[in-house]
């Protein structure tokens, strides 16, 4: 569940700031939520001193402007059997807006590629993808990665150890 608002969509897209009109009880209530995302709204509204209704207008608003993107759960992915983490460097053939749309589309319907970065430097993308081994990520090179429109070369840096896995944003 993802906010797309157009406010912050425009944000994203110039690489902009969003505007500091957020007071500290905003950012209490951002940082309550990223810390556990099922408190509920009671419980939040006891921490930050407001009625549950003045809480439920902030988090709609926080949401409706963009600052909270969705809730979702973190999965083990040893027991799911997708142990095996694994960065890719992606080189595409040609960089033209062309080949660039083509490439991002592909990714968009992929469940097994996590997160697609642009990045600057000595090659185009780096994927992250999770999967149960070496033998597994093979095939995905084999049959998902090196299918992917408009790619040349790729570097895998498969994961020996997490040192920190963390999705929370300092602010």
């Amino acid at each position: 569940m993802v906010n797309n608002s157009p406010k912050m969509a425009r944000l994203i897209e110039r690489n902009l700031e969003p505007d500091d009109t957020l007071d500290r009880t905003d950012r209490r209530i951002l940082h309550l939520l990223q810390a556990d995302g099922r408190l509920s709204n009671l419980k939040l509204a006891e921490t930050v001193g407001l009625s549950p209704t003045a809480v439920l207008a902030r988090t709609q608003r926080l949401t409706r402007d963009g600052y909270i993107l969705g809730y979702e759960a973190r999965l083990n992915p040893l027991k799911l059997g997708r142990g095996m983490l694994v960065f890719v460097e992606v080189l595409l053939d040609r960089t033209t807006p062309n080949v660039f749309e083509q490439f991002k589309a592909a990714v968009q319907v992929r469940d097994e590629i996590m997160e697609c970065h642009m990045v600057a430097g000595g090659f185009d993308y780096l994927v992250k993808t999770r999967v149960a081994d070496m033998a597994a990520y093979r095939e995905f090179a084999g049959s998902v990665l090196w299918q992917l429109p408009g790619v040349r070369e790729t570097r895998t840096y498969a994961v020996m150890e997490e040192v920190k896995n963390q999705a929370r944003l300092a602010f």
